[in-house]
């Protein structure tokens, strides 16, 4: 994906089914590791943050990868959604329709599954900041991890939506249990951050 913002949102805004909900979940989630490095890198050149230097450098790399990843979700969605896109055109009538239509359903799931857990990972990650950074990079931790919480949200979207209407289905069951996992651990933390950033930043730390 080495479009620029404005070609992708340009493109978000038209009438094209593609990039969706989850090109932009996966461009949030980029935006989310990418304020983590920041905050990380810029941390581990604090004086007050010397001793959590190295694992600061860490946090570092490991966002920097996550962004990248983000990133190739951007198109992985958008080609999933091709063949969706084609069974919907199948004529009703046609045999082989109703399979059709439900295997490219669960496969259009297969980047927002992804999605899922590059934002439980940055999630993980960006409670570890949260406890080392500087407060000079506190809003930006919580931007990151409000940035994430929107990813994740998405994605999820993402996925229940492709699998709604096939509710007995032993992939789509699985698919929706690891969307309901990511949500649960991946919510929890991310509001616990934000919480945290918005009491520092008000001075209001219990």
């Amino acid at each position: 994906m080495d479009e620029s913002l404005l070609t992708f949102t340009e493109a978000l805004a038209s009438s094209a089914p593609t990039p969706g909900g989850g090109g932009a979940a996966a461009l949030m989630g980029s935006l989310a590791a990418s304020l983590g490095a920041m905050a990380a890198r810029l941390s581990a050149g604090k004086k007050a943050c010397a001793e959590n230097a190295a694992a600061l450098d860490g946090i570092t790399a490991d966002c920097e990868a996550l962004r990248l990843d983000f990133l190739r979700q951007i198109d992985a969605d958008a080609a999933a959604f091709l063949p969706l896109a084609a069974a919907y055109r199948i004529p009703r009538e046609e045999p082989n329709r109703a399979e059709t239509l439900r295997r490219a359903s669960l496969d259009a799931c297969a980047a927002a599954a992804e999605m899922l857990h590059l934002c439980t990972r940055t999630a993980e990650l960006l409670t570890r900041l949260k406890a080392m950074a500087s407060r000079l990079m506190l809003s930006d931790v919580g931007c990151a991890a409000a940035a994430c919480r929107a990813a994740l949200l998405c994605a999820a979207y993402n996925v229940f939506v492709n699998t709604r209407a096939y509710p007995e289905d032993a992939e789509a069951q699985r698919l929706n249990a690891l969307a309901e996992t990511a949500l649960e651990q991946g919510l929890a933390l991310l509001e616990e951050i934000e919480v945290g950033v918005l009491l520092a930043l008000r001075n209001e730390e219990t």
